[in-house]
This record gives structure tokens, sequence and C-alpha cells, in this order.
């Protein structure tokens, strides 16, 4: 009976295994198709698709905002299109206004694209701005560009640009990382400040005098090819928003804060590293701007500003094992003037302060 039932089990085992076989020879039949990977399109080619969207959406919908200090709707907008006919003002027109609500354009270097990056300032903010490294704390509403195409049946209607809402965070619970948004944000969100808050009876609280805007970004400045979520790829983005709040980060935990590796203080580092965040070549001055040791690596994101072999954290720290602040960071003796030992690469540790 033993013998018999190995057998069996030598049987069922033999059949299984043909009939694995079997199946993976089918499956991989050299006749399938082979499904296709699309390669990405051509940064420039997109972005003279998503500029003209961009422009006539400017020049065939109107704002409107909301202006109620104090209360949770203050600077919200409504953006809606001109109707057939209709007299309201284009959001296009408010271009270099001397009043505000004010159109402006920042160029953005990236991808090889010299981006024109439309952003409309409805109120700059009375506070200090981020750098594209900071955190912020910001309310939004994003929507997504898409062509409508033209009908033929009467009455014709030729083809335009639609928005689609795709998030909103009226109430922001936590502050975010420009660092890690679509580079669209980083860039536009230096030329705004935060305001001023205060906390009533009941708990909740009453913003005032922040920056508030809309930005319109081409699709190479958000999510491009990928998408997210319900956004199509290559589809030109539109962010309002009011930034509330900032939050100083320190990306490379060296204790010197993000803001303060600004060497130049325009408000913006970039890393040399990630090609999705590189505005210009590496023989561009800007490379090297907030770089002290001019190793492409922006002291943002070095763990050793001046290249001495000594990381920054180690030159903060004193003979007692306690670490100086960014404003208490010695300068050494022969290093001119002002400039901090980190900085120094001929300054090495130990250090007697």
């Amino acid at each position: 009976m033993r013998t018999l039932n190995l057998v069996i089990m030598n049987k069922v085992t033999f059949y299984f295994i043909v009939s694995i076989a079997s199946l993976f020879l089918f499956s991989c039949s050299k006749n399938d198709p082979v499904a296709e990977i699309t390669p990405p399109r051509a940064y420039a080619d997109q972005y003279k698709t998503d500029i003209a969207d961009i422009k006539e959406y400017l020049t065939s919908y109107y704002i409107t905002v909301v202006n109620n200090p104090g209360k949770t709707d203050d600077q919200d907008v409504t953006i809606t299109k001109i109707p057939e006919g209709g007299t309201q003002r284009p959001i296009m027109s408010y271009k270099d206004a001397t009043t505000y609500p004010k159109l402006l354009i920042r160029n953005v270097k990236l991808h090889d694209v010299d981006y024109e990056l439309y952003y409309l300032v409805l109120r700059p903010g009375t506070g200090a701005s981020p750098t594209n490294v900071d955190g912020v704390f910001a309310a939004y509403r994003g929507d997504y560009l898409q062509r409508i195409a033209a009908t033929t049946a009467t009455p014709i209607i030729p083809s335009y640009i639609s928005a689609t809402k795709f998030e909103e965070a009226k109430f922001p619970q936590s502050f975010f990382s420009l660092y890690s948004t679509v580079p669209g944000w980083g860039e536009t969100f230096p030329q705004f400040k935060k305001g001023t808050y205060t906390t009533n009876a009941d708990g909740s609280i009453s913003y005032n005098d922040f920056g508030a805007g809309v930005i319109f970004l081409p699709s190479g400045l958000g999510y491009y090819n990928r998408g997210a979520g319900s956004i199509p790829s290559y589809a030109p983005l539109v962010f309002s928003f009011k930034l509330y709040e900032i939050q100083r980060l320190d990306q490379d935990n060296d204790g010197i804060l993000s803001y303060q590796e600004d060497l130049n203080g325009d408000g913006y580092m970039y890393d040399y590293r990630n090609t999705v965040n590189y505005p210009t070549s590496p023989e561009d001055a800007i490379r090297y701007a907030d770089d002290t040791d001019k190793d492409g690596i922006p002291n943002v994101f070095d763990s050793d500003d001046d290249g001495d072999n000594y990381t920054t954290k180690l030159e903060l720290k004193k003979p007692d094992e306690t670490y100086h602040t960014f404003e208490t960071v010695p300068s050494c003796s022969g290093s001119a003037a002002g400039v901090k030992r980190y900085l120094t690469a001929n300054c090495k540790p130990p250090y007697t302060n």
C-alpha cells in the first residue's frame, strides 16, 4: 500500500509540473504582443502646447476675489470662463498692474527649457518669506487644465480650455516641504510672505495679512508625464493658495537651518544631483551661488560645506560637547571678516571655543 501511495504521489507531482510548464510556455508565446513603453514627450515640445493653453486660459477667464479680513474665506478665489460677449476683465489684463491683483512672470530654467511661470499676486503678505526648501503651512486649491474638443453639432462650439478641481485644503493641518512638492511651488512661494494670526476664544484661528496668489504651471513644472491621482499626464496646473506660516527646515541636518545656508539671499537653493530640480547648466554661475566648496552640492544639502573633510556638524561642536548655533559660530583668525569657521577650509578642529 505504501508503494502504491508513492506511485500515485509521484504521478500527481509529474502531471502538476507538466501542467505548470505548459502554461508557462503558452503564456510566453513568441507571437504574443509585447507592451510598448511610450517615452516621455520632449519637454520643449510639450511646453509650447502648455504655454499656449495657459495663455488662452488667462485671456478667456476672469477672477473673483473675496476680501474678508480675519475670516476663513478671505482671499478665496473663483475663476470663471468669460461668456461669449461678456465684458468681465480677463486675468491676463492684470499683467504688470500697478496695484493688486498683479500678474507677474518668473522665468525658470529647467529641462533645458526657458519656462514662463505666470503667477497672480492677490496679496504679497507682510512677514518673512520661505526659501524653496522650507516648510509652508498653506491653504490651497488645485485644478488641472485640459482642452475640450470642438463640437460640430448646432450650435457649433469651438475647442476651449477647461479647469477641473482635483484637490482642495481649506483648513491645512500640517506643514509640508517645498523641496518635496512639484517644482512650480518651490519656484513661486519665495515670492510671497506669511501673515499674522491670533487664537480666538473658541479655539479657532484668525489669519490676517497673509500672502495669497494663484500660480499657473506648465506640466514641466508640475507632474509632467507621470500625472497624479486624477490628474492626467501633461496637464498644466492652476493652484490658488494662502500662505499662513513658514517652517524653517534643516535639509541636511547639519545644525544650520536651510534658510541660513542661502548665501546670496535670493530664496532659492538647488540640488544639482537631482535632474528634476536642475535650473541651470553646470557652467552657470548660479550653480555655485550657495556652494562654498564648489563641489556642485549646495551647502543646504552638503554635510561638509567647506570641503575640508570635517562635517559641518562637527565644526559646530564646542569643547564642552555642546553645539554652536548659527548666530554664535565664530570665525577663524586669518579668515575673511565674518566668515564662520565651518565655511573656511583651512580652519579645522579641534577648536578652543
